[in-house]
């Protein structure tokens, strides 16, 4: 592996890092950086002999490629796909792209979802008078059985007014 940035600056060529620097180079926390090691996404590291983790440039770069993974929304699971097709320099790219195009598939149903929710969250917060009165068809509609979130209007035109309750 070529050092570059902050991993040039931090290494020598036979150096360690402790968690706290390994969180500073890699961009991701301390405590994450346990949690990845405890659930297996990352391997366990050398540590000293009072127990301190002691991680290498490639530790940091696996680091860095999970912070960059989780920023684009990948899960756990997801991540150690990638982590795993990444390792592997045999690997068909055709994998990784499935993969990818399966998260980009996942992300659009959530853009839908959100917006869903935003536009019934509209229409009830036009329905709400907000002034000193007690009704209010926010509360009222939290509190039916059978709340429906709409989806979006298609059309970019003004829609006839909001049904009230």
């Amino acid at each position: 592996m070529v050092l570059t940035g902050t991993l040039k600056m931090v290494f020598s060529p036979l150096s360690s890092l402790n968690i706290g620097a390994a969180a500073e180079a890699s961009g991701v926390t301390a405590k994450m950086i346990r949690h990845y090691e405890d659930i297996g996404l990352i391997k366990r590291v050398r540590r000293t002999e009072s127990g301190y983790r002691l991680y290498t440039p490639d530790d940091v770069h696996v680091l860095r490629f999970i912070r960059q993974s989780r920023s684009l929304g990948f899960s756990m699971a997801e991540i150690g796909m990638l982590l795993g097709l990444w390792r592997d320099k045999k690997r068909p790219s055709r994998k990784v792209r499935e993969l990818a195009q399966t998260h980009v598939a996942d992300l659009n149903r959530k853009i839908q979802d959100m917006l869903a929710m935003k536009a019934t969250l509209t229409r009830l917060v036009d329905c709400c008078h907000g002034d000193e009165r007690p009704d209010c068809p926010i509360l009222e509609e939290l509190a039916r059985e059978d709340l429906v979130v709409a989806p979006p209007a298609k059309s970019k035109k003004k829609s006839a007014p909001h049904e009230c309750h």
